[in-house]
């Protein structure tokens, strides 16, 4: 077995950033203001940037912290850049339901905001609010995911590519050389960028009949509808020795129903155990050969958007990539844990 590692990168911007990690629930919706933070990177605005009123407005759209530790990570990034101690006024809300996003991305429109961020919960459906933002002069970020619209409704998207990290994922897994494939995939909320990413690979490797579709369902991010997925299958005595998690927690509840079961799982076990996001406590089971694969996915873009806003100029390329891996169970150190997993 060996590490992979996949660098994907659309442009150089002016100013370095560390990428790390990375995945991609809960249906809460809520929307606050932040105020400063005294761990926040990143100057004051420049005069050329501000709005008259010196203070620049930022509506952000995101899915909630609830969702994973990337989610988590994700939405501490945007609150530490986007504070008041950088010259910004932080609106923020929080939903996995593309609907409830939408009217909040509607209602930052018209309370005025100078820069609209958007982190969708589905590529679909947003072309007329981005529309009334561009009519209103708000200027519109996509992070994290992209969405189906055409390029002149937002400034830049920066961006993992998700299709990428499925083709690292099942070149990896590729690289294994069982002597047969039967995957359990457990699926994001469907619709994401992230879930057609990670899935698209996947399946063109189901539809040549190199691997075997045991299940393929939806999870929506949960570890607890994960682990009711593979208990199923259990229980009606499927056979499968691949669990493809596209989130770190949805692995760990496929796991646990593992466990429950009694089937061994892991480096030299009867099943593969694939996730996504780098958590460090996904990483640790890496280390501990208790799963095999995790594949990256780094939730930093807000230092990438502040840079971009306060410079006043428009980026060399339109969607901008954050620099990407795969991890290994046989390769993993301590050291890339402390590097790059997420949380703690």
């Amino acid at each position: 077995m060996k590490k992979f590692r996949k660098l994907v990168t659309a442009t150089v911007l002016s100013t370095a950033m560390m990428f790390s990690l990375c995945a991609c629930g809960s249906d809460s919706t809520s929307t606050t203001a932040a105020g400063g933070s005294s761990e926040s990177g990143g100057g004051a605005a420049t005069e050329a940037a501000k709005p008259s009123g010196g203070v620049i407005k930022v509506g952000v759209v995101n899915n909630p912290p609830s969702e994973s530790g990337y989610r988590e990570a994700n939405v501490k990034d945007m609150e530490k850049v986007f504070s008041a101690e950088n010259g910004y006024e932080l609106k923020t809300s929080y939903s996995l339901k593309n609907d409830e996003q939408l009217q909040a991305a509607q209602g930052f429109i018209t309370e005025g905001v100078d820069y609209l961020l958007i982190s969708a919960a589905e590529t679909t459906g947003w072309d007329e609010v981005l529309k009334k933002a561009k009519e209103a002069g708000i200027k519109v970020y996509l992070f994290d995911r992209m969405i189906d619209v055409s390029e002149d409704l937002y400034e830049a998207a920066v961006v993992s590519d998700m299709a990428a990290e499925g083709d690292t994922a099942v070149n990896w897994l590729l690289s294994q050389n069982l002597p047969e494939y039967k995957v359990i995939h457990i699926q994001g909320a469907m619709g994401s960028d992230a879930q057609i990413g990670r899935t698209g690979a996947l399946d063109k490797q189901f539809e040549s009949g190199k691997m075997t579709k045991v299940v393929q369902q939806t999870a929506t991010w949960d570890e607890a509808e994960a682990k009711k997925i593979v208990e199923t299958a259990i229980n009606s005595g499927s056979d499968f020795n691949v669990i493809y998690a596209e989130n770190d927690g949805m692995a760990k509840g496929a796991v646990a129903a593992l466990d429950e079961a009694g089937i061994t799982h892991g480096v030299d076990g009867k099943v593969v155990v694939m996730g996504f996001d780098c958590n460090k406590w996904a990483l640790r089971e890496l280390l501990a050969k208790k799963w095999n694969y995790d594949g990256q996915c780094s939730p930093f873009q807000a230092q990438i958007i502040s840079d971009l806003i306060k410079s006043g100029q428009a980026p060399a390329s339109k969607k901008i990539i954050n620099e990407e891996k795969g991890f290994d169970a046989t390769t993993i150190t301590q050291e890339d844990i402390d590097k790059y997993g997420l949380g703690e």
